[in-house]
Parts: C-alpha cells; structure tokens; sequence
C-alpha cells in the first residue's frame, strides 16, 4: 500500500474530527438531563431553561444553541413531536389570482383538476389540462386578465404564454406561506424545528421535534389569520327573516323536537306575547339552544352538533331568497367556543360593505401582543397603520351611535364582538377580548405578527410519536444493536483467528466514522437510521471478508502471507468485486434518498454513509491494522484450525441443478402471483390514505370488540393487536380528506369517546391526546395520510423501484461489457421481489406482527436488491476475472468454479448479515418489526437466487457457444 503514511495520517485526522463533532452531541445530552431534572416534568419549564441559557458559552466557547445546532440530530421516531406535510391550497391562490372569477368554465376548470389529479401530479398541471379541455381563456378579463394582473397578462395572450406567469405568482404565494410559517414556528418556543418547501408541489414539510401539544400545534399551522372587522346586525334587525326562515323550512323539513325556548328571547321581540308553541316541534328554531337577548351582540346559541345543518338551510337557494333589501349583504357566521361549554356555540349575522366583504381587513395590523383586558382576562392587543386607524374610527364611529357591535373575526370564526359606548376609537389601538386561555392569546398574537397565509393550509400528512415511545424506540434500537454488533465481532474472531480480530477493530473505527458523519452532516438519526447502521455492520463484514477469502485463496496457491495479503488488496484480487458491489447497493439508497420521505430518508441516508465508511475502513484501516502486524512478524492465517478446511475444494455442480431451481422459483413465483391476485396486499395508509394511532391501553383489551366500537363511531375502523395485547393499532378513513384545522381534533374526540369505556376513568381528553414525558396510557402516536398523497407516494414508490433496477441494469451492462449480466442480474432481483411480496400478501393475515406496506416496506424492498445484487455481482466478478485470466474454454465449468469460490463469501457474508438481523427482528421493537422481516426474507431468497438464478440465467443468455468464444477470445490476448 503506497503512502501508508499519509493515509495513516489522514485516518488518525478523521477518527478525531468525529470525535469532536461527537462531543457536542454527548454535551447537549447532558444539558437536556440537567433541564429536565430542574423542570421535574414540566415542559414549559424546561423550554424556558434551555432557552435562558441559548446564548450561554457552554461548551469550547460555544453557545448551547450551537451546540445543539452541532449534535446528531434525532428523528421523531427517537425524540418524539410532530412532523405535517402542509398543502397550500393551490386552487385558493388560483381562484384569488382570478379576482374570484364566477366565469363558469374557469370554475368548473377548478373543480375538474382536483377530481382528475394523477398520483404525483401537481394541482396547477392538472388545471391547466382542464382549462384547457373546457376552453377556458386563461387571458380573458374575468379570469387572469383581470386589473390585478394587466400589467403582466394581455388579452391576446395564448394559454401557453400564460401557464408560465400564473405558476410563477403560484409559487410566489407559496414562498409567502413557507416565510410565515417559519416566522410562526420560530416564535413557538420548539427547539431545532425544521420547515422546507418541498420542490414546486406547493408543499411544505415542518418538523417540530420535542413538540407535545399537538392540537395547538395543529391550530397554528393551519391558521390563515385572515382577520377581518364586521358591524353586527342587532338582533331585531334580523329576527323577521329568521321567522320566515322558520315558516319556509316547515313546509320542506320533517319538524323535530326543540328545546325549551326563553320567553324573553327572539319571540318577544317579535310578537306582542311569546308563542312557545312557535318554536317547538320546528326545524330551525326548535334547535335554538337560547335566543340572543335584545342588544346581544349574537342572534342565538345553537347546539356545535347542529351548526352543519343550520349553515346548510342558510345557504340554500329558496331561504337566500328570503333576504330583504336590508339584509342583502349579510352573512352568517359561528362564534368561538368555550372551553367551559364546548357543546354550544353562537351564531352572528354580520353586516357586509357593498360587495358583501368586510368593512376593515387585518391586513392594516402592524403589531399584535397578548395582554390582559380591564378584567383580567388574557386578550391581544393590536396596532393598526394609518390607513387603518382612519378606518377603525369611522367604524367605531358608526357602531357607538347605532348600539351595535364591531364582530373580530378570525378565518371565519368570531373571537369577541364587542359593543362601543364612547364614541369613536382613535389611534387604531384595539383589543381582541374572549373565553381566551394564555395560550391561545400568545398564538393569536403569534399568528397576527407574522401575517395571514395567502391561501389555506391543508395538512395531507401528519405523523405524531410520543417522547415515552420515543424513549422505548431507543432502547429496543441501542439493545439490537449492541447485540447484534456483539455477534458479528465474536464470529470473526471464530472464522478468522487474529485477523478477524483486526477487521474488529476496523468496524469499531467504521462506528466512530459513521456517527460523526452523521453529526457533521447534521443528519437526522430515525430508527430505520438506526436499524441501516445495524444493517451496515453486517455488511461492512462483506468487504472484509472479500479480501480475507481471497487471501486465503492466494495463500493455498503458494503464496507467502505478505505476498497474499498485497494481492488481495489489489484491484485484481478484492478491489473490483467490493467497489462493483457497493457501487449497485449505493444506487439503491440514492434512489431512497430521492424518493423517500421522513424516516425512509434517513434509513437511505445511514445507509450511504455507512457504504462509504466500510470501504474506506474495509480498504484502508484493515490494511493498517494488518501491516502492523506483519511488521512485528505476527503469524496471520486467514482461519482458524476449527476452520481452515471449510469450503475447501467444492466442486458443486451449481448449473446441472438449475432446471430444478427453475421449477422451485417458478412455483414460488406463481403462487406469489395468485396470492396477490386474488388475496391483495395489506396496504397501510401510505399507499390507500387513512389516519392510524397506536394507543396503549393500562390492561389487556379485544381488538374485535374494539372495532365494533369504533365502526359504530367513525363509520368505517379497523384495529389490531399491535405488540401486546394491551396496544392496538387503530385505522379509519373518516373525514381524512376533509379540509380544518378542527378536523383533525374532532376525530380525536370521537375516537376518545370510541375508547373511552377502555380507558382508566381518570384519563382525560388531554391526557389520552396530547403528548407528555413518561406518557404510557393513550395515543403514543399517530399519523394520517390523505388520498392525494398516498398518490404520489404509490407513484413514488413505483418509480423508485423501477428506477434502480433500470440504473442497475445499466451499470452492470457497462461494467461487465456484456448486457446478459445486467439482464440476469435484473431478472434474479424481479424474482426476489415478487416472492417477497407474495410471502406478505399470503402471511399478513397469520403472523402475529405488523405486515403492512408502506414507505418503509419500500425501503426494505429497495435494501434487497441492493443485496441481492451485492450477492450476484460478486459472482460475476469472479466469472470475469476467469474469463481474463482462465484458460479453460469450459465455460460452464468456468462459472461452476466461480460459483464454488466465492461459495464462503456468499455464506460468511449471508450468515453475519442475518445473525444482525435477527437481532433488530427480536430487540428492535414493533415498529420495525415488518420492515426488519421483508429484508429477512430478502437475504435468504436473494442469496438462493445469486447462486440458482442469476448465474444460471446468465450463462443460458449467453450460451455455451457464445461463452467459449469469450474464453477463447481472452485467451488470445
């Protein structure tokens, strides 16, 4: 090895900058224990700690928070919190665009493209395709032609000229939103968030580690603050349209029971004595919980079950065509509810200008603040610009003389309605006042600071893990690893004497490099991240053991144990076979890479890392580490005397036994294909859409009781045993499509209520949603998927696997100059994958663990053919390097004996990989449980196929005839 001294150097550099990098991780370790034993629980406390002492020079003069900015990251599989893929509503942004055109076409254009969206395509494309379907000018003045865009859009504009400029203002608002929400989220108090527009899908991924209460979060994020400042209609204002509401529903409504009516409400204002018949037996009063009080700021309290029906009676067409002229431009909207009385909420009808939009818009607040009213209560304080100040007296002005009140509302939701006794408010000071908790003022404040979103914020994907399951994810990871890491040691001391021992010490070297990469990178360390370390231990061996096979093998040809030792780490005898066999594992994680999301990511990204450092360890440590000890004369023999004749002198006739390999596979492949057929795979909500919850319960309960349950709840619901009998599993598809920020709460709700009689009597809503530090009982996590991003991620994932076996196919073709290798490579990969597959849809049913498929069954496919490549192409190599070097023209009995020698290095290689991942199987948790199996499967069926399938399928492509020319022709030169 030339400049060993250099690259000793170099090795000795490395090992210590990982060293340091790693220090930061251990240093902020220690500062978190220390915040929590100072906050014993409480997590606003703890926050409050760590953000004192954020500019603190705690560490080599460094501040704690480039400390923690320095550390490994951990995924919220180990740490816990919230991870939401947030879709800005395109069609919003397009429709505002369009100066809310009403031009039927354009509109029906809107709808066309949400209902004819393919899996990965974006919402704009797919309006477009319908645009122009229905002929929609895109340049017409009722569309984009309009005089907020006649600068930039001229009406003889075709719709190709224009398709460029509207995406281009699409993407500006979506710049906008990403820019607002990180200005929400960096003011939220949750250390090291992280938010990324995802490409030009108008999506942006936040990650809040540590984050637990997630239905505030949820708020936030999906708040668009579009604030706005109504008059109010006064109560006998309006009453006269409500009775003849009344009337007009009597006569197309099945008249239902109503609750007592207050003879002091809405019927005394109305008629000279209460008619407390009127209202019962009535199909919109009769669901008056309480009417508003004359000079109430609200015209009635209604029950939050029944708010659905009501707002659909009033948009109808025939009660619209009821409004009188004064009532033109009203439109009704809900009050906030109470904490108190969340089952009742009030209805307000608000006073609209000529174009039934509100007087004052939010836009004119220059600065917002929780504080506390004349009361006490928690309220926001807000400052309005010039503009708005003038406006905000006149409105004040108005409302002091004519007794009403000035609504504030909030993305359609009325916060407060305060009246004005005092005449006009000057200065453009005002107050938002309400049933507020601290909370809620501080993200009201929050979101009013950093502006409205310029389109609403769906959240199509969500995942949510306790820090308790976080906690357990760690533990189970550190124990497989450990004893997994364990078993590989011992089996190369056992196999390979003293110079097992040094490989040893070379994969102790790999860990340090792989852990301070990743800190150096920044990346994020996820259980699959944990589970592709694991995995990279098992075939950091691989290259090991490719070079002490093929010392071996030099040494029985006569060579002295220096002589064996430089050949092997040469490009002809080991260097080929691991660079080609890494090279195809590498394309697979970078297809991950690409393709994947959240936790696959950081799998893909372990992966990588772990690949580069085996070989450079593998190559270059190794090396040194057996230099040394062959400049102190140490006797190395590749073997122990326990193992010194294993696989010796095989001479098994692998290719006479292919047509018996042939009918096994074809069996296996054509039940897998039946089952498939007709059984189907079990799909997670990746792939279908759908939202899931683990939930823990404090005794053992019957899943089959439970889904009865919850069917009679959400409509639809599944739960499985998921571990122990005392954790479920839990899938519906109810409302997960729905747009709201209160949709997600709402089910949680109702899912609470499903559970509740499973549940300890003192567990709370809160309790059973929310996250907290020691959390065993409720949901430990969540996720949910909507059906247009199970699309892409299908589309995704079907691209992904393609995509590498085409890459591969192609590497292999210009690697081994012959594109029967690539071929057959390829064809054994398929084969792997289909009895993969079928092996899940035929079991799902039987195994007691999870067998879903989802992104990380992707992954795991994506893991086996890299493997199983990994596997072949070693094959291949050799029967290359006999073809150059061999000068037998037998070219059967040539891939024979290459099958034979490198028979232990399929083995050795096969066996380290699975002791490791039997381990993770068993001690990893059940969260990985399927993910770990799939890759089980994968390597034994992969390893069956490298010496079955492959090879023999590439010596039939090419042909005994056409093989023997190879020979001869390399024998020639």
């Amino acid at each position: 090895m030339q400049n060993r001294g250099l690259i000793k150097f170099f090795a000795i550099i490395f090992a210590l900058v990982c060293v340091y990098q790693l220090s930061f991780t251990f240093v902020a370790n220690s500062i978190v224990s220390d915040a929590k034993a100072f906050a014993k629980g409480d997590t606003a406390k703890e926050l409050r700690y760590l953000d004192s002492i954020g500019k603190e020079k705690v560490y080599l003069g460094h501040t704690y928070k480039e400390v923690t900015n320095n550390q490994i990251n951990k995924g919220l599989d180990l740490e816990g919190g919230l991870n939401v893929i947030l879709q800005i509503s395109v069609k919003d942004v397009l429709k505002g665009l369009a100066n809310d055109s009403k031009n039927p076409a354009f509109n029906k254009a809107l709808a066309d493209a949400k209902a004819n969206q393919q899996g990965n395509q974006d919402y704009i494309d797919a309006f477009f395709d319908a645009a122009n379907a229905a002929d929609v000018k895109l340049a017409a003045a009722d569309v984009f032609g309009n005089r907020n865009l006649d600068e930039v859009i001229k009406f003889d504009m075709t719709n190709k000229q224009v398709e460029p400029i509207i995406k281009q203002k699409v993407q500006e608002s979506v710049e906008s939103a990403f820019k607002v929400l990180r200005e929400r989220i960096d003011k939220f108090g949750v250390t090291q968030p992280n938010i990324q527009l995802l490409g030009n899908s108008g999506r942006i991924l936040v990650e809040l580690p540590g984050a637990k209460d997630v239905d505030r979060i949820k708020k936030l994020l999906q708040s668009t603050a579009q604030l706005e400042f109504w008059e109010t209609y006064k109560i006998e204002e309006v009453g006269q349209y409500l009775m003849s509401v009344e009337e007009a529903l009597k006569k197309t409504e099945v008249a239902v029971k109503a609750a007592p009516v207050k003879t002091s409400g809405i019927d005394s204002l109305l008629t000279d004595k209460a008619d407390t018949t009127a209202a019962a037996n009535s199909p919109f009063l009769g669901k008056m919980v309480a009417p508003g009080m004359q000079g109430s700021p609200f015209i009635g309290t209604f029950a939050t079950k029944d708010t659905a029906t009501i707002n659909a009676y009033l948009k109808r067409a025939d009660i619209k065509a009821l409004l009188p002229a004064n009532l033109s431009n009203v439109r009704f909207a809900w009050g906030k509810t109470n904490a108190k009385t969340p089952d009742v909420t009030d209805l307000y009808a608000l006073k609209g200008t000529r174009d039934n939009v509100a007087p004052l818009s939010g836009g004119v607040i220059v600065d917002a603040r929780d504080t506390f009213d004349q009361l006490g209560k928690p309220a926001v304080s807000m400052q309005m610009n010039g503009n708005g100040a003038r406006k905000w007296e006149q409105i004040t002005g108005a409302v002091s003389q004519q007794g009403n009140a000035i609504a504030i509302v909030l993305d359609n939701i009325v916060y407060s309605a305060p009246g004005v006794s005092k005449g006009a408010i000057t200065g453009g000071q005002s107050e938002i006042s309400g049933n507020f908790t601290i909370e809620e003022t501080k993200d009201l404040a929050n979101i009013l600071r950093a502006g409205k979103l310029p389109a609403a914020a769906e959240i199509v994907q969500s995942e949510v893990v306790g820090p308790s399951l976080g906690q357990e994810a760690i533990d189970n990871g550190m124990l497989s690893f450990v004893i997994g890491f364990g078993l590989v040691l011992l089996w190369m001391v056992v196999y390979y004497g003293k110079t097992g021992f040094y490989a040893n010490l070379a994969l102790l070297v790999n860990i340090l490099f792989i852990f301070g990469t990743l800190a150096s990178f920044g990346a994020v360390l996820t259980l699959p991240g944990i589970a592709g370390i694991v995995l990279t231990i098992g075939m950091a061996v691989d290259a090991n053991v490719i070079i002490f096979e093929r010392a071996k093998e030099e040494l029985d040809n006569g060579k002295s144990v220096q002589e064996a030792t430089d050949y092997a780490f040469t490009w002809k005898g080991a260097m080929s076979s691991i660079i080609d066999a890494n090279v195809t594992t590498a394309i697979t994680a970078i297809i991950l890479l690409v393709f994947g999301t959240g936790p696959i990511q950081g799998f893909a990204t372990t992966l990588l890392i772990g690949i580069f450092t085996s070989v450079i360890t593998a190559v270059f440590v190794t090396r040194m580490f057996l230099d040394w000890s062959l400049s102190r004369n140490e006797k190395l023999a590749y073997s122990t005397s326990l193992t010194k004749t294993w696989f010796k002198d095989l001479n098994i006739d692998f290719l006479g036994k292919k047509k018996i390999a042939y009918v096994v596979s074809g069996i296996l492949v054509a039940l897998s294909i039946f089952s498939l057929a007709t059984k189907g795979l079990n799909q997670g909500v990746d792939f279908v859409g759908g939202r899931t919850y683990q939930v823990r319960f404090d005794k053992a309960v019957s899943a089959p009781e439970v889904t009865a349950d919850l069917v009679a709840v959400f409509g639809s619901a599944e739960a499985k045993v998921y571990g122990g009998n005392d954790q479920l599993k839990i899938t519906t598809k109810y409302k997960v499509d729905e747009e709201g920020e209160g949709v997600d709460k709402e089910v949680n709700q109702k899912l609470y209520e499903g559970l509740k009689k499973y549940l300890p009597a003192d567990l709370t809503y809160d309790k059973f949603a929310n996250l907290y530090e020691g959390k065993k009982i409720g949901i430990l996590s969540s996720a949910k998927v909507t059906g247009t991003i199970s699309k892409d991620i299908k589309t995704n994932s079907l691209w992904a696997v393609l995509g590498s076996l085409f890459v591969v196919f192609v590497y292999l073709m210009i690697s081994f100059r012959k594109w029967q290798f690539g071929f057959s490579a390829v064809i054994a990969v398929a084969h792997d994958t289909i009895i993969v597959l079928g092996i899940f849809s035929f079991f799902y049913t039987i195994l007691p663990f999870n067998m879903e498929i989802d992104q990380a069954f992707i992954a795991a496919i994506l893991t086996v053919i890299g493997y199983s490549l990994n596997d072949t192409v070693i094959v291949f190599d050799r029967v290359r390097e006999y073809l150059d070097y061999n000068s037998s023209p037998d070219f059967k009995g040539l891939v024979n004996k290459a099958l034979n020698t490198t028979l232990s290095r399929t083995i050795n290689t096969s066996a380290t990989t699975l002791v490791v991942l039997v381990a993770i199987f068993i001690f990893g948790g059940e969260t990985i449980r399927g993910f770990v199996f799939a890759i089980l499967v994968g390597i034994l069926v992969g390893t069956y196929s490298s010496l079955f399938i492959a090879t023999p399928v590439m010596q039939d492509t090419i042909g005994e005839k056409e093989g023997r020319k190879m020979a001869e022709f390399k024998k020639e030169d």
